[in-house]
């Protein structure tokens, strides 16, 4: 067998004919494999047969036609790419993929003895021309592979991408039930399921955290970046909310403002304003319930009011030196965190009571209103809450 083996000689020569012939067999190939992969893969029978089939004729025609020439082409790599993406789209696995590709170079080695069993000299050229088909459909393959994990990664990009935008229109406001129905297929989570949404935000101007898990102590978690703050979706499912709020703590910011539950993906634009109402009435560090610190929310929702009702009850106070301003303005504070009791006060103070009870009444008498009467202490609080909230000067 002279020259046997050699590019050109009797092996290309054999190569070239069994091609030939198995181009006319391409149907009966296209037709065991598409068997194959219907019976044992899922994914593979949720496609039309007629498109299955078509596809692999294609495959199998453009492989064996690159046998046919002199020099390689990359028309059965454009195919196998081709196919690839659009495998990628309808869901088929990468491994179902690869699969009919080492079941394909099955068939086709099968049918290729078959067509030269009774011719030996030939069948002994196919042995050394074995390696480039094999050469040939790994490159197949790879490139397949390759094409198909990059559409894979734009469908995910363009998926994230719709379902962020679906999240964002849920929470400002602009859903409908269509909207609704496709959020919740998009971000996987019910449509009348119980959610918190709390509005969370660092102190200071340092980084934010780029921690932003999607799940947290078997809890679904939805993130949204805004330029104040950052916005959370907690699924609540038959959590307790409190619960719940413990175990998202350590993601949240220094500051976090929590909405009251949320019945319904339709309510998550009312429960955002909610949060963020929350996050105004931190006075530090901390995590808020909004039903927690209402007489300070009515102030942060109506910045207008809260103003006029900081000038009305707190301007003689703001109005002195700073250093006598903030004494009496952190008494009040803590008189009013304690009850109006003076012995506690002092304690927090760390004065005399009679210190305590002097500042009370020099309050009393710069604002005309009286720590110890409940409806002007009521004023007092409202006008502290609206001034920490607005910083009016």
């Amino acid at each position: 067998m002279k020259g046997l083996g050699r590019p050109g000689g009797e092996t290309s020569e054999v190569m070239r004919r069994v091609a030939v012939r198995l181009l006319e067999r391409v149907p009966e190939m296209a037709g065991r494999l598409l068997a194959e992969l219907r019976s044992t893969e899922e994914a593979y029978r949720r496609l039309p047969e007629h498109e299955h089939r078509r596809d692999l004729e294609r495959g199998f025609r453009a492989g064996l036609s690159a046998m046919l020439q002199p020099r390689p082409e990359r028309r059965d790599l454009d195919v196998a790419a081709e196919t690839a993406v659009r495998r990628a789209e309808q869901g088929v696995p990468l491994d179902a993929l690869l699969r009919g590709y080492r079941l394909a170079t099955q068939i086709t080695w099968e049918t290729m003895v078959g067509l030269l069993a009774d011719r030996p000299g030939e069948a002994t050229a196919l042995l050394y021309g074995a390696e480039r088909v094999w050469q040939r459909v790994d490159r197949q393959a790879v490139v397949a592979a390759d094409a198909y994990r990059r559409r894979e990664s734009e469908l995910r990009s363009r998926h994230a991408e719709r379902a962020r935008s679906l999240l964002d229109a849920l929470l400002e406001g602009r859903a409908d039930t269509a909207v609704v129905r496709a959020a919740s297929a998009a971000l996987e989570i019910p449509s009348f399921g119980r959610y918190l949404v709390v509005a969370t935000r660092p102190d200071g101007t340092g980084p934010r955290s780029a921690h932003r898990p999607e799940e947290a102590a078997g809890l679904r978690l939805l993130w949204r970046t805004r330029p104040e703050h950052e916005l959370l979706v907690v699924s609540l499912a038959d959590r307790d909310p409190a619960e719940a709020i413990g175990a998202v703590q350590p993601l949240l910011a220094d500051r976090s403002g929590v909405s009251p539950v949320a019945d319904g993906l339709l309510e998550l634009c009312e429960a955002r304003r909610h949060a963020v109402v929350a996050l105004r009435t931190c006075r530090g560090p901390e995590t808020v319930r909004l039903d927690d610190r209402l007489p300070a929310a009515l102030a942060a929702s109506q910045p207008d009011l809260a103003e006029r009702l900081v000038e009305a009850v707190l301007r003689p106070i703001l109005d002195l030196d700073p250093p006598e301003r903030e004494t009496l303005l952190t008494t009040l504070t803590r008189w009013l965190d304690c009850d109006g009791s003076a012995t506690r006060t002092a304690a927090a103070l760390y004065c005399h009571r009679n210190t305590v009870f002097n500042r009370v009444r020099r309050i009393e008498a710069l604002t005309g209103r009286s720590p110890d009467r409940p409806r002007e202490a009521l004023e007092l609080a409202l006008a502290l809450d609206a001034y920490r909230i607005s910083g009016t000067e």
